[in-house]
C-alpha cells in the first residue's frame, strides 16, 4: 500500500494542493518532506503527535523526514487557530524550548544515518540573519495585502485584531519552506487543518521567487483537527494537557489518557496514532463491538502509546501501578510508582515516622475528629497500603513505609490519602 493510500484509510488526509502531482511524486522518488514545530512551551503534547508521527510515517515508507524546530518563528506567535495574540518569549526562552523540543523529536524519528535519515533543523539559522530591508525587498514584495487578508488565519483575527507582528506570521513561514526547498531539495510541507493558508502561501513564494530560472515542484498536506466524541478538546483533561515530557505528565498518567479513550474514538485513535495494520485495527474495532466492556481495543493503544513515546520499562511501570490500584495491593509499588499512582492524591506531609494512626488519620484530615477515626477503624474503613488495619492502638511502623518515604492509607473504598515522610 502506498503512503497516501494509507493516509487516506486512516483518515490522515484534510488537504491536498495537487493529490494526483504528489501521489507520482512519492512513487517515483524519495521526496524529502518537513513540518514545523514552533517552541511556544518546554514540552510538545500530544496534539502535536499527529503532524510528529506523519512525519516517522513518511520516514518508513521511504523518504526524508525534516523536523524543523521554528526558534525565529516561535518569536514572533503564529495566528493561526487563535482569537487573541501570543505572549511574546524572551530569546533566552524559546532557546530553551527549542533544545527540549528537539530532543524530543529525536526519539520519535530515526536520525541515524542512512539514505532517508531524519534532519534536525532550525529556522532561527536563516532568520536570525536576515536584515529588515533584506525581508522587505526580497521576500515582502510577493506578497500581496490582499492575498494575505484573503487568508483564513488573518481574515478571522480581523475584526478582534492582529498586529503587524502576527501578521508577517504567514510570510515568515513561506520563507522557511523556501528556504529549505533550495536547501535540502525540500518538496512536501505537512501541518495541521489550521496551517493550509500558511502551506500554500509558502507554495505560492517558492513558485514566485523561482520564476524563470526553473519548473519547481513542490506540495503540501494536511491533517484534519482532531474532535473526541463528546465534543471536548483533544488532548486535554481536568490537569490540562497531556504532555510527552514525563516530568509534566508521568507515564501512568498518560497510559491513563489512552486506556480511557471513549469506545466511540478509540478506532479512530488507533488509526491516527499508532502504526498497527489496518487488519490488526479491523480486529480490535470487532472486539469493541462484541465485547466493549473488555476494553481490549483501549488496552492496545494505551500499551501502543506508552512504549512510543517512553519505552517499554514505562509500560510495565503504567501496567504495574494500574493492577496495584485495581486490586489494592499498593505494597507491591516502589517509591517511584507511588509517586505516579498517586500524583493528584490529597497529600500529606509528616515529620514524625512512628505517628499513632488515630492521631495521623486527624492531623492529615482523613478523619474529622479523634471520635471519628475510632470509628472509621471500628468499621473497618481504614486500609493502610491495601490492608484493611482495625488496631485502635496502631502505631505506624517501617512496615507501613513503603522505602521509608510514602504510606498510603484508604478511607472507605475510594478516598485514597499520600503520606510523605519529611
Amino acid at each position: 500500500m502506498d503512503i497516501l493510500t494509507d493516509l487516506e484509510k486512516r483518515g490522515l488526509i484534510n488537504q491536498i494542493t495537487d493529490e494526483e502531482g504528489l501521489r507520482k511524486h512519492l512513487n517515483e522518488k524519495q521526496v524529502t518532506l518537513y513540518c514545523g514545530f514552533d517552541p511556544t512551551g518546554d514540552s510538545l503534547h500530544i496534539g502535536h503527535l499527529v503532524p510528529a508521527l506523519l512525519l516517522k510515517r513518511f520516514q518508513e515508507a521511504g523518504h526524508r523526514p525534516i523536523a524543523l524546530v521554528g526558534g525565529g518563528t516561535g518569536m514572533i506567535g503564529d495566528p493561526s487557530g487563535r482569537s487573541t495574540e501570543r505572549q511574546l518569549n524572551s530569546a533566552e526562552v524559546v532557546l530553551g524550548y527549542s533544545e527540549k523540543l528537539s530532543n524530543q523529536l529525536a526519539k520519535l524519528l530515526n536520525f541515524d544515518e542512512g539514505e532517508n535519515a531524519a534532519v534536525a533543523r532550525n529556522n532561527h539559522e536563516w532568520l536570525s540573519q536576515m536584515t529588515v530591508i533584506d525581508f522587505l525587498r526580497d521576500t515582502g514584495k510577493h506578497f500581496g495585502i490582499n492575498y494575505m487578508l484573503a487568508k483564513d488565519s488573518v481574515e478571522s483575527r480581523i475584526e478582534s485584531g492582529i498586529s503587524f507582528t502576527e501578521f508577517s506570521y504567514m510570510i515568515l513561514q513561506a520563507l522557511d519552506f523556501q528556504q529549505l526547498n533550495a536547501k535540502e531539495s525540500c518538496t512536501l510541507q505537512i501541518g495541521g487543518s489550521d496551517q493550509w493558508g500558511n502551506i500554500t502561501a509558502g507554495l505560492e513564494y517558492i513558485r514566485r521567487s523561482a520564476a524563470g530560472e526553473k519548473e519547481v515542484e513542490a506540495y503540501g498536506l494536511t491533517m484534519p483537527l482532531i474532535t473526541k466524541a463528546d465534543g471536548s478538546k483533544f488532548g486535554k483533561t481536568a490537569g490540562g494537557a497531556i504532555w510527552l515530557d514525563p516530568e509534566k505528565t508521568t507515564p501512568y498518567e498518560f497510559y491513563q489518557f489512552w486506556i480511557n479513550a471513549d469506545d466511540r474514538d478509540v478506532i479512530q485513535f488507533l488509526k491516527y496514532f499508532t502504526f498497527l495494520s489496518h487488519e490488526d485495527i479491523a480486529e480490535l474495532e470487532k472486539e469493541v463491538e462484541a465485547q466493549p466492556e473488555k476494553r481490549m481495543a483501549q488496552r492496545r493503544l494505551a500499551e501502543e502509546m506508552t512504549r512510543l513515546i517512553h519505552d517499554e520499562e514505562a509500560l510495565k511501570q503504567a501496567e504495574r501501578i494500574s493492577e496495584a490500584l485495581f486490586s489494592g495491593d499498593i505494597k507491591a509499588l516502589s517509591g517511584n510508582e507511588i509517586e505516579q499512582g498517586f500524583k493528584d492524591v490529597p497529600a500529606y506531609h509528616s515529620e514524625e515516622k512512628q505517628p499513632a494512626l488515630i492521631e495521623l488519620l486527624v492531623t492529615a484530615g482523613i478523619s474529622s475528629s479523634k471520635r471519628q477515626a475510632r470509628e472509621d477503624i471500628n468499621n473497618g474503613a481504614i486500609y493502610i497500603n491495601g490492608d484493611r488495619n482495625q488496631d485502635l492502638k496502631h502505631i505506624i511502623n517501617e512496615t507501613d513505609r513503603i522505602e521509608d518515604q510514602f504510606t498510603i492509607i484508604r478511607r472507605g473504598k475510594k478516598k485514597y490519602f499520600l503520606i510523605r515522610y519529611v
